[in-house]
């Protein structure tokens, strides 16, 4: 059964070079272990997910010059708890993932 994501918990994008804390913003009430537990809609950049370091195929593209893995996610989370709702959204769970546009 996979983990319920919460609030602070630590995030990884394979192109990037650090990982980043998740800001959770969709759910104000329900926690888990005094942190807010996450939904699939947590995925907005900046707000939710702050920058990984500087992204390997971003600086790739700008010839060696460090460029920030930004998350450029074009939907949510994915597939979210089948059973788990936070409100009207599910919750996320650790094996979820996020599609960035660039390619993470």
């Amino acid at each position: 059964m996979p983990l319920a994501v919460v609030n602070m918990a630590m995030l990884q994008c394979m192109c990037g070079a650090a990982p980043t804390p998740l800001t959770v913003t969709s759910n104000m009430q329900v926690m888990i272990g005094n942190q807010l537990t996450g939904t699939i809609m947590d995925f907005a950049p900046m707000a939710n997910i702050k920058p990984f370091g500087p992204c390997t195929i971003l600086t790739s593209a700008a010839s060696g010059v460090p460029t920030p893995c930004v998350p450029a996610a074009p939907a949510p989370w994915t597939p979210g708890a089948a059973k788990t709702m936070i409100g009207y959204f599910p919750a996320l769970q650790q094996s979820d993932k996020l599609t960035c546009a660039v390619g993470g």
